[in-house]
């Protein structure tokens, strides 16, 4: 959500942000709307004191046995009574238009966010690890699948498409990714580990920015519910409504966690395979701090997702996005990519964003310094690290071996009782 004081100050900037996410300029129809909505309240303001005034009046006017000025009186009360409602009204009204614009608006980019429409504008950052060269390198559905461990058919039969049934070593497999990731993001990075709830009411996908644009990409249960797609809305929401003083901060959480997404948009894009899934688990990164300590801790952020990848021997690039290709509430974000022989190509593994004080307002979530009165927003971050069925897809393009089995990275034998190959 945006400030309205920052607009009415600074209406140039706000259009210029606008623009470099591709959209039209916007401040005038909002400060229009603002001007509206205040001079309503102002009026409703001098109504309600002339209303005070009149019926003060009465009473004096009675006293003095003046019938005619406490009737004059009594009129004027009931003319502003009658008045007020459609003020009420028209101000509701204003202010819910203003609101619902300023709810539809991502959020403007940071200044040092590269410009660009779309993915082609994205900036490579750093590189880890040379890409793997697997001659006839097969894609992860078809090891595994030849392996008998990955079946998109049976799920299809209960399910539908963009589901997967893992059984055996790589059920196990998948087990042993999200417990290397939040063993490293607790105990070596400091997360605090939560289990937190799959099903949200409005205001949990409201307060990070998923409603009410993008409805269409959430599944909603049939009495109001809806299912998280990211462990984002439920960690970010921890402090929602909230007042903390300073020494609270910074909070780090990490959750592993089912994600449920609809793909309305991915109509035709990786069809087959775990790429792009309805359900799929995902171990998220979610940090709370103060505004003067979000730049770095964005960059925290993502060296912790970066470091899972190393310990893996995934070969990775940190990209960063340009203003139009980044997420609805993010300021400023990296996409780290892994190396996918199978594609032969790099592949988001996680996104890292921070989100300013966006989402901050619309969760009403805020600091103050301990001993002082006054309060103001925190800065929201959030990342993968990593998704977890994407790792488990990259570990088997690139551990690959010429008779069909996988190999066990090293960072992951003790998590599989010792298990070095995976075979059929």
């Amino acid at each position: 959500m945006h400030d309205i004081r920052f607009i009415r100050e600074n209406a140039a900037v706000f259009d210029a942000g606008l623009k470099r996410r591709g959209l039209a300029p916007r401040a005038a129809e909002i400060l229009a709307l603002d001007e509206k909505a205040r001079g309503l309240t102002s009026q409703l303001q001098d109504l309600q004191t002339k209303r005070n005034a009149a019926s003060k009046a009465i009473g004096a006017a009675k006293a003095k046995k003046d019938e005619a000025e406490a009737a004059r009186l009594m009129a004027e009360v009931e003319a502003v009574k009658q008045e007020m409602p459609r003020l009420e009204a028209e101000e509701a009204g204003a202010k819910k238009a203003l609101d619902e614009i300023l709810a539809a608006l991502p959020n403007l980019p940071a200044a040092d966010v590269p410009d660009g429409a779309d993915e082609s504008g994205n900036v490579e950052m750093r590189k880890w690890g040379e890409p793997n060269r697997i001659n006839n390198a097969k894609e992860h559905f078809d090891i595994g699948e030849a392996l008998g461990l990955m079946d998109f058919e049976t799920a299809a039969k209960m399910s539908g498409a963009r589901f997967v049934i893992l059984s055996g070593a790589l059920a196990r497999l998948e087990r042993a990714i999200a417990n290397l990731m939040l063993d490293t993001h607790t105990a070596e990075f400091g997360y605090t580990e939560v289990s937190p709830p799959a099903l949200v009411r409005d205001m949990a996908p409201f307060g990070v920015g998923q409603l009410p644009k993008f409805e269409e990409d959430l599944f909603r249960t049939t009495n109001g519910y809806w299912l998280t797609s990211t462990a984002e809305v439920t960690l970010s929401n921890i402090v929602a409504d909230c007042i903390v003083d300073d020494d609270y901060l910074p909070r780090r959480y990490t959750a592993w966690t089912p994600c449920f997404r609809s793909e309305a948009g991915a109509a035709g894009k990786d069809t087959r395979g775990m790429i792009r899934m309805h359900q799929f688990s995902k171990v998220e990164l979610v940090s709370i701090t103060t505004p003067d300590k979000s730049v770095e801790e964005h960059e925290r952020m993502t060296s912790c997702a970066e470091a899972i990848l190393k310990k893996l021997e995934l070969p990775f690039r940190t990209m960063a996005l340009c203003a139009g290709d980044m997420g609805f509430a993010s300021r400023k974000t990296y996409d780290i990519e892994v190396w996918l022989p199978g594609q032969n190509r790099y592949r988001e593994i996680s996104s890292c964003s921070n989100c300013g004080d966006f989402q901050a307002r619309r969760m009403k979530a805020r600091w103050r310094k301990k001993g002082e009165k006054g309060a103001e927003f925190v800065h929201t971050l959030n990342g993968s690290g990593l998704a977890v069925g994407r790792t488990l897809v990259a570990i088997l393009e690139n551990y690959q071996q010429a008779d069909g089995s996988v190999a066990v990275p090293a960072a992951l034998q003790g998590y599989m009782g010792g298990m070095t190959v995976i075979g059929k």
